[in-house]
Parts: C-alpha cells; sequence; structure tokens
C-alpha cells in the first residue's frame, strides 16, 4: 500500500493528505531511509515518524457516531485553530478513520474505523453504497423546485445524479424529506438545494447502507453489529 495510506490507517497521521505532508517534511523514515512521496511499504518494513515505530493495528474496530453540528469530520484540526473534532467524541484506538464526510453543520451517521480496505469501500463510488439523508427545508418548497432535486440539478463540478426523494411531509413552516444518494461530493445536497432554489434549515445522515442511525443519542458511539459488517463487506 501506499506509505501515507499506511501512515494513516496505523494512527501515525488524521489523515492521508496529511500523512503526505509529514513524508515531505522528511519526518518519516522505511529501513532506516528517508522516505519519499510516492513509496509503498508491504507491512514487514520498520517505518518510524520522528524516531517512533509506526505499526498497523492489530485488531480493526468498527464504529457508528452519531456526530453532532459544529463537530469537524477529521481527527485532528489545523495547528492554529482549536475547534471540536469527531476524535473528541471517540476512544483512542490506532488507525482509526472516518469512512467519509459530514460538514460541521451536518449531523448524523458517521462510520469510523481502522480497517483501510473497508473504509475505501464505503466511500468509492463505484460500491454504489446508499447514504440516506432527512432534510427539513422551509416553506414554500414548491413542487417544481422538489422536482428539479429528484432529477438531479446541475452543479458548477457536474450533474448530481438523481437522487432518491421518500417519505416527504408539509407542516405548516416546514417540508421533511428523505434523500437517498450515492454520491459524495463535498456539500453536495446543500449545494443541489441552493441550485433549485430550496432553503435548507436541517441536515442529518441516518443511514449508510445497511447502518441506521436508530435511537443513537447525539455524540455516543455503538459498535457495528456483524450483520451489518456482513451486509457492507
Amino acid at each position: 500500500m501506499r506509505l501515507q495510506a499506511f501512515l494513516a490507517r496505523a494512527g501515525g497521521a488524521p489523515s492521508r493528505r496529511k500523512a503526505e505532508a509529514l513524508i515531505e517534511a522528511g519526518r518519516v523514515t522505511v529501513n532506516g531511509e528517508t522516505a519519499a512521496l510516492g513509496s509503498s511499504v508491504f507491512g514487514h518494513e520498520t517505518v518510524l515518524l520522528d524516531g517512533h515505530r509506526i505499526s498497523l493495528p492489530a485488531e480493526h474496530a468498527y464504529l457508528a457516531l452519531n456526530k453532532p453540528a459544529g463537530y469537524l469530520t477529521t481527527l485532528k484540526d489545523e495547528p492554529d485553530k482549536d475547534r471540536p473534532t469527531v476524535a473528541d467524541l471517540m476512544p483512542d484506538v490506532p488507525g482509526l478513520v472516518p469512512a467519509g464526510r459530514l460538514d460541521a453543520d451536518t449531523t448524523g451517521l458517521l462510520i469510523l474505523t481502522n480497517d483501510g480496505p473497508l473504509a475505501h469501500r464505503i466511500t468509492h463510488p463505484s460500491s454504489q453504497i446508499e447514504k440516506e439523508y432527512r432534510l427539513i427545508l422551509k416553506n414554500p418548497a414548491p413542487p417544481k423546485a422538489l422536482e428539479a432535486l429528484a432529477a438531479g440539478p446541475a452543479l458548477e463540478d457536474g450533474k448530481m445524479s438523481p437522487p432518491t426523494l421518500s417519505r416527504t411531509e408539509k407542516t405548516g413552516g416546514h417540508t421533511t424529506l428523505h434523500l437517498t444518494i450515492h454520491e459524495g461530493r463535498n456539500r453536495i445536497i446543500r449545494r443541489a438545494c441552493v441550485a433549485v432554489g430550496l432553503d435548507l434549515l436541517s441536515l442529518r445522515r441516518v443511514r449508510v447502507g445497511p447502518v441506521r442511525l436508530g435511537n443513537l443519542a447525539e455524540g455516543r458511539h455503538r459498535p457495528l453489529t456483524e450483520a451489518e459488517l456482513g451486509a457492507l463487506r
């Protein structure tokens, strides 16, 4: 595997991007040699970060978190900032990384694991793993705008694949609906609502493939069940 993936999975860096910065800074050695960006490792090498050995975790962890608003989907914030991250809510597990992202204002289900292949499967578009969200829209939410959302609006980085809309309910002030997508582009649902003229008040992820948020309390986490893991794999 790529060295930056190894570092992220082993807990040496909170993400592959930040692992690349460590490699470029000359802080990582492989078998006594300063590592270069793009290097690969196969599991038997001696990998050191700032002189300390980095190893893959011996056991895998699979956790579902109900992310509150205001928390960043990263394990470590930028050095000059001190914002809350999902790491503040999780146990100290080597190599634990989020399998996908939720922006700071979005709440709900986030899966975290130190099983790199499974994290890749959950996030890669080719896996076609559904992500279901509950949206609360400010009224009026015109039928034509909802139809445009269901058709998949054109965005600045390409057309959105048509999502599935369900469970639409209207009250005096709000329209609530569920939206299911396979894509994972940055803030795609928020951008889609803006594109069709809908005022999004709240966004919560309630399902990733077979894993449902259910009644998991905000800010708490639970292990995935064997049935959930089997279905994800």
